[in-house]
């Protein structure tokens, strides 16, 4: 089957995903072939306000840069925020031919401000109640910019430390094994996906930035 063959069965997807979860969630298709890295089909783009035609973003070249689809199928969950600042949480698969090649994405990405100020409202609501302190959400979980201009933010920064600080060892004494172990954890939560955390993590853990990205290709 021709590469634009494979990507043309997903198209009918598109629209699935986008109906089965609602005008939160958009749902796009990405086409690869004949250096085209453009949108071929979307669902639901009131988020991004994206269409057809439209370029991969800088999020998207990054992983294709970083060569990720060779070690997985598939990245989920990782955040992400919109120029307008609407935060979201998005997961992409990666669609390969037959020999491998990367020929296409799909990915889906779901627009949690209304959630956050739900969830943001019954906190202080609580709170009040209870007279415990006030907790925000969007605060707490400061997402990836999109266009990765920005330096790594502090949610990335409590990431990081919590995952060495379950190994309870210091990077001094740690194991090689251990700080693969530590890499592979922190590239699985897409913290990588962030300009500036591969040199952080090095810094923490004691290594060299390309050592980082060697422990990367090891998962």
């Amino acid at each position: 089957m021709a590469d634009r063959d494979i990507l043309n069965t997903f198209i009918p997807i598109v629209d699935f995903l986008g109906e089965v979860y609602g005008s939160n969630c958009e749902v796009a298709l990405y086409d690869l072939t004949e250096s085209k890295n453009e949108i071929c089909a979307i669902s639901n783009n009131s988020l991004s306000g994206r269409r057809v035609g439209d370029p991969l973003t800088k999020t998207l070249n990054k992983l294709i840069e970083e060569e990720q689809y060779k070690h997985k199928d598939f990245i989920t969950r990782f955040p992400s925020k919109t120029k307008d600042g609407k935060i979201s949480r998005t997961s992409v698969l990666f669609i390969k031919n037959k020999e491998g090649r990367l020929i296409g994405l799909l990915t889906l990405s779901f627009n949690l401000d209304g959630l956050i100020s739900s969830a943001n409202f019954l906190n202080k609501f609580l709170s009040e109640l209870t007279g415990g302190p006030e907790r925000n959400l969007a605060e707490e979980k400061g997402p990836i910019s999109e266009d990765f201009s920005t330096p790594i933010e502090d949610y990335a920064m409590s990431i990081i430390q919590k995952t060495i600080e379950e190994i309870n060892i210091s990077p001094e004494r740690m194991s090689t094994d251990e700080k693969i172990e530590i890499v592979q954890k922190l590239n699985n939560k897409g913290v990588f996906l962030l300009k500036g955390a591969v040199t952080e993590v090095a810094k923490k853990l004691k290594i060299s930035e390309p050592t980082i990205y060697r422990y990367i290709k090891k998962d």
